[in-house]
């Protein structure tokens, strides 16, 4: 049976007017920064970071305050089209695209769906650093799996596997706000993994790990640092408010 081509023109508008949203969208931010850019400021912003990323130069507070209309309810795009906005900024130069994209993904939390942890592992290994890869952690990663604990220990045996440090760092710091909830077996489990290595970023997340842990659970922290032959930064780290 031939089907008139006819059928299908809503579901093109439809696609078309999505797309057209979210250039505007993305355009309106894009005049925003350039607008606020202070380029002497972005030198230094992107000596800080070793040179890695292009910076507009805009600080936290303004860049934040810039960002506010772009994340209320009534502006934001829809959440089918989070994917798609958040993968556009993230593959822009500025580094402050990528900290619009984490915050927009921030918005949707309570309607996460089990594909999200697709995306949260797509920007955790696209442009990574510890500015970007800390956030997406603590907040979206940490709030995804209190709401998908089933997708956990599937993920965090991949992610411990990958080889790759950030996916790594994650799974020792997704919980950094759960407090008292803490997976105590689960993180002992991932220290015990990845424990040895000579890379800051791994030994510095053990140690914060233990540190936030710490503060609810000190006696616990301070037995698996004296069982656990840690890293000099690790221990400090874990035993920084403990000793």
């Amino acid at each position: 049976m031939r089907l008139s081509v006819d059928l299908f023109w809503p579901l093109a508008l439809c696609v078309h007017l999505n797309m057209t949203a979210i250039s505007r969208y993305i355009s309106s931010l894009e005049e925003a920064y350039k607008n606020a850019a202070k380029p002497e400021r972005a030198i230094k912003q992107a000596a800080y970071m070793r040179d890695q990323f292009a910076f507009y130069g805009i600080m936290s507070t303004e860049r934040k305050e810039i960002l506010k209309p772009f994340l209320r309810k009534e502006n934001r795009p829809p959440k089918e089209d989070l994917h798609m906005v958040v993968k556009t900024l993230w593959q822009k130069p500025e580094r402050e695209y990528q900290y619009a994209a984490q915050e927009l993904a921030a918005k949707y939390l309570s309607a996460s769906e089990k594909e999200d942890i697709e995306l949260f592992e797509w920007m955790i290994t696209n442009k990574s650093w510890w500015d970007t890869v800390d956030f997406i952690a603590a907040n979206l990663v940490g709030n995804y799996f209190k709401q998908h604990s089933d997708q956990l220990a599937t993920t965090n045996e991949s992610w411990l596997n990958s080889g790759n440090i950030w996916l790594q760092r994650t799974t020792l710091i997704f919980q950094l706000k759960y407090k008292d909830q803490v997976d105590s077996d689960l993180l002992a489990q991932n220290i015990q993994v990845l424990n040895g290595t000579k890379d800051f970023f791994i030994n510095k997340a053990i140690g914060w790990s233990l540190r936030e842990y710490g503060k609810v659970n000190p006696d616990w922290v301070v037995d698996l640092v004296d069982k656990t032959d840690l890293s000099t930064l690790s221990k400090k780290e874990a035993l920084k408010h403990l000793t």
